[in-house]
């Protein structure tokens, strides 16, 4: 298998092993780590902004530049039976003048070697996206 890890035939562990891997390797800001987890035609989309990005480099890179000081906590993680999908619920604290706690649903889908090929983020509220990312993003 290249780069995703221990996958061994889809298995719910296998599943939770490799959303921990991705939550871990964002929060420590371990981009190498992180890109191991994925796949490289990913697809990543926030229903609230209706963004879109595709392709593995772009989403890396809007992860390494996304700006602000945030934190992740996962709280849980539900696979499925058959080894495809995972759900993250999480709490990100975002660091400020008046420091936010958000809470977040996340849903993976993975391709036969474990890797992520999908990853969508349904945030507390709808908002309109900040400025500096239209280069990697597509609006839908």
């Amino acid at each position: 298998m290249t780069g995703g890890g221990d996958m061994t035939g889809g298995t719910t562990a296998a599943l939770r092993a490799a959303v921990e891997r991705y939550w871990a390797a964002a929060e420590d800001r371990q981009w190498d780590a992180f890109a191991a987890t994925l796949a490289d035609e990913v697809v990543y989309e926030l229903p609230q902004t209706r963004e879109r990005i595709r392709g593995k480099e772009r989403y890396l890179r809007f992860n390494e530049e996304y700006p602000g000081d945030w934190h992740v906590r996962v709280e849980r993680i539900v696979t499925d039976a058959e080894g495809r999908q995972a759900a993250a619920r999480t709490e990100v604290t975002v660091a400020g003048e008046e420091p936010q706690e958000l809470d977040a649903i996340h849903f993976f889908t993975f391709d036969e070697q474990g890797l992520i090929v999908g990853v969508t983020d349904f945030w507390p509220e709808s908002y309109e996206p900040p400025a500096g990312r239209e280069h990697l993003v597509e609006r839908y």
